[in-house]
């Protein structure tokens, strides 16, 4: 089996040990790794994982080019990864950080609402989908038990006005919002969704049965690395016990059709 991690975030060495303890406290469990790229790369070897997307999220507006310099220069020195951008709403010029993304060959856009603290339906994130529109994925984090910014009913509302939106919704549709993914997105709504850091909250047979409601060919292999290592991350998605073609659609065959692997 092949396996690509759509979904994996990585730090400085600098700040990595402040942020993996201050998200493993926000999310209140254990995380598996440590945020350097170092180590998912030895996360990457011991679970045959081939490539890994990686990112890193702007939570004020002034890290946007430092990060995506950061993401790019990681991904030109190895090509076992794939980088995401990070954008922020108050950014003030959205066209041309879109272009500068395609000039440093980042694949496409992470966003996480609750940390960016903006409402994925938010007018002023309109902008940044028009000039994205259906030329990259743009990978969402859904749903929080705490906040509202990032409900899938917000995305829900995006992508009825822009349809041809390429989205990956995390986390299944809504981090501990499952009910909520379901009235609005699943099997409802044209988007891709991971199945990243659910199942210390969620049965194996509930996320079979969101895959078979929502259908195998629109599902990611995704760990949420540090939260979760990628070894874990598949042994996760073999417990749900699917068909070997849908575990070959989710640990990569979608992946290389999305990202043209």
């Amino acid at each position: 089996m092949r396996y690509i991690d759509i979904h994996a975030h990585v730090f400085p060495e600098n700040i990595a040990s402040k942020a993996v303890t201050s998200l493993e406290a926000y999310y209140n469990f254990k995380w598996g790794g440590n945020g350097l790229l170092s180590d998912l790369g030895a996360s990457m070897e011991e679970s045959g994982v081939e490539k890994s997307v990686i990112f890193s999220t702007a939570t004020k507006v002034t890290q946007v080019d430092s990060i995506n310099n950061y993401i790019s220069g990681l991904c030109a020195s190895d090509s076992r990864f794939i980088g995401f951008g990070t954008m922020h709403p108050d950014y003030s010029d959205i066209r041309g950080a879109i272009a500068r993304f395609r000039e440093l060959g980042l694949r496409g856009l992470k966003l996480h609402p609750d940390f960016q603290q903006f409402d994925i339906d938010d007018p002023r994130m309109f902008k940044i989908y028009e000039e994205i529109g259906d030329t990259m994925p743009i990978l969402v984090h859904l749903g929080d038990e705490n906040v509202d910014y990032s409900a899938p009913r917000r995305l829900a509302r995006v992508l009825d006005a822009m349809p041809e939106l390429n989205v990956i919704g995390a986390h299944f549709g809504g981090y501990c919002r499952w009910e909520e993914a379901e009235k609005y997105l699943i099997g409802k709504r044209k988007l891709y969704l991971d199945p990243s850091s659910c199942f210390h909250k969620m049965s194996y047979e509930d996320g079979r049965r969101i895959v078979r409601a929502h259908g195998a060919e629109h599902i990611l292999f995704a760990s949420d690395y540090p939260a979760v290592r990628q070894k874990k991350a598949i042994e996760d998605v073999i417990k749900m016990q699917l068909t070997q073609e849908e575990n070959e659609l989710i640990f990569y065959k979608n992946a290389c059709k999305l990202l043209g692997i």
